[in-house]
């Protein structure tokens, strides 16, 4: 037996491994999401890549569901954001909150700080909003009142986004199209 056939074999079996977790999380995932396989083989992509995901698709794909779904299957923390022209990058980031009994100001977290979060329209936020998730997309960090904060890993931000005709929506900054994976969606199942 040469070395070149023993890394083979150790290769091919540690895929095999691997590939047993990939199907687990199919199975799992099917049975609660029907018919939009391409979409949770995007998202598994991203995932495994540390990566992020744009999907683009008409309502009601079920894009919530599969992204909370994944993150249960997965043990990761999930939560949703709807963005919105009047959101603040403290809806994102989170705040200080003054302790009046330890007279100290304490950091409550925002939403970014979970493993999968859903952008949901993603365009209808402002530069700062956007701004502020890009940091979070780029740096895996959020910086808040002075003190930068890490984000725990995995983290993947799954956005959705209107179409730019839609009234009330912003382009996206090149910058932030750069660092996600487009995941058109067909439109009919």
């Amino acid at each position: 037996m040469t070395q070149s056939s023993i890394d083979i074999h150790a290769i091919s079996e540690r895929v095999q491994q691997e590939s047993l977790v990939v199907d687990r999380i199919f199975q799992e995932m099917d049975r609660v999401i029907v018919g939009q396989r391409y979409m949770v083989e995007r998202l598994l992509i991203g995932l495994f890549c540390n990566g992020h995901i744009l999907l683009e698709g008409v309502p009601g794909l079920a894009k919530t569901l599969t992204v909370s779904t994944l993150a249960k299957i997965v043990d990761a923390s999930f939560k949703r954001i709807q963005f919105t022209p009047d959101l603040l990058p403290a809806d994102l980031t989170g705040t200080t909150i003054y302790n009046q009994h330890q007279g100290v100001f304490i950091p409550k977290k925002g939403p970014v700080f979970a493993n999968l979060i859903l952008a949901d329209e993603i365009n209808r936020a402002p530069a700062k909003v956007q701004s502020a998730l890009l940091e979070a997309m780029n740096e895996r960090q959020i910086s808040a009142d002075n003190t930068t904060y890490n984000l725990e890993e995995p983290f993947m931000v799954i956005a959705t986004q209107n179409q730019i005709e839609s009234q009330g929506t912003y382009p996206l900054p090149e910058s932030q199209i750069e660092r996600t994976l487009c995941a058109p969606l067909p439109d009919i199942l």
